[in-house]
């Protein structure tokens, strides 16, 4: 799968990714917010990457490296899984380089994941969970007409706000 925006090229991740992949989940300020063992070494990461695929090939997850169309490298995730069982709800996921923050790089990746989980998967809901504190991640959902639920929980995530985005029917 791929999908193509003004300056970004959302892909499947493969192998050849490791290196990415290593540099993107072991970084300390995306990790900042999140709870997660990061990848110490490629080979973690491949294993991560092998994970993804099978998840994907199994339609668990739909899981893309972002690149800027004149890079190869990724430079951030996108993803929507965790599908309700009548596959009419999902979350989103999302990570960025922090080199590539504010620039407007997340925004336009997150507006075509969720026409693809709208439009082409039919959703009638996607979730996002982000930590409290981060500034950037709420924005950038509120500036997506995500709603704050907030009498909802993360179960298990105290500092996480919960918000979500309905289909408009």
């Amino acid at each position: 799968m791929r999908i193509e925006t003004e300056r970004l090229i959302l892909k499947e991740i493969n192998e050849n990714h490791a290196e990415d992949i290593l540099k993107i989940r072991s970084n300390v300020e995306i990790n900042r917010f999140l709870k997660r063992n990061p990848p110490q070494t490629n080979y973690e990461a491949l294993s991560f990457i092998l994970t993804i695929k099978q998840r994907t090939a199994n339609k668990e997850t739909f899981y893309l490296g972002i690149s800027l169309k004149n890079q190869t490298n990724l430079i951030g995730t996108i993803c929507l899984y965790r599908f309700s069982e009548d596959r009419k709800e999902a979350e989103v996921g999302y990570e960025l380089l922090p080199d590539y923050h504010r620039k407007g790089i997340m925004s336009e990746a997150l507006k075509a994941v969720l026409n693809f989980g709208f439009n082409e998967l039919y959703l009638d809901e996607i979730l996002a969970f982000t930590n409290k504190f981060n500034e950037n991640s709420k924005s950038l959902l509120l500036k997506h007409q995500f709603i704050l639920e907030e009498g909802r929980k993360d179960e298990g995530f105290p500092e996480n706000l919960v918000f979500s985005l309905r289909k408009n029917m």
